[in-house]
């Protein structure tokens, strides 16, 4: 499970976006995203960093919880 560290999410459209993002570059994850914290969860197979350059790309940039 890797957890990051979201800005700028601040709706169901961000949420989306950053879903599709991550299912980009994993189809097979499971995402929770939580705009109330700013976390995304990811159990997947992709990296932390590819996840993170992926989410960013999307406008939003990420960095591992921690």
């Amino acid at each position: 499970m890797i957890e990051l560290r979201v800005e700028g999410m601040t709706c169901g459209h961000c949420v989306s976006a950053v879903t599709r993002a991550v299912k980009a570059v994993d189809p097979e994850a499971q995402v929770q995203v939580d705009l109330g914290t700013g976390r995304v969860r990811v159990d997947g197979r992709s990296s932390a960093e590819a996840l993170g350059k992926a989410i960013a790309e999307a406008g939003y940039p990420a960095a591992p919880a921690g």
